[in-house]
């Protein structure tokens, strides 16, 4: 974080834990499942800076926007899966198949 502060450059990062991206990010890019995973939703991240992960811990936006990313990974991004399923005309959970 230093290193982008000083020369405030573009940074992508790539991580499956929601805590770190909402903390690091700007914009966090949220990816659908799969081989062919495309883009599934885009969430700006308008936190004040230097962020301070124990200040935050009981910040209601943060919780609000960390709340949003959990929401795209455990409700929309299973909602999205059956589509993909049928495009490959194959369903691999018991989950998709109630969906």
């Amino acid at each position: 974080m230093e290193i982008q502060q000083e020369l405030n450059n573009t940074v992508i990062m790539i991580t499956h834990d929601v805590d770190e991206a909402v903390l690091l990010s700007d914009r966090i890019v949220m990816m659908t499942n799969g081989p062919e995973a495309t883009i599934g939703e885009i969430l700006d991240i308008d936190l004040q800076r230097p962020r301070n992960r124990v200040e935050f811990a009981s910040d209601a936006e943060y919780a609000r926007l960390r709340t949003e990313v959990l929401k795209f990974l455990y409700e929309k991004q299973r909602k999205m899966e059956p589509l993909v399923n049928r495009k490959n005309r194959q369903i691999h959970s018991k989950e998709v198949q109630a969906a």
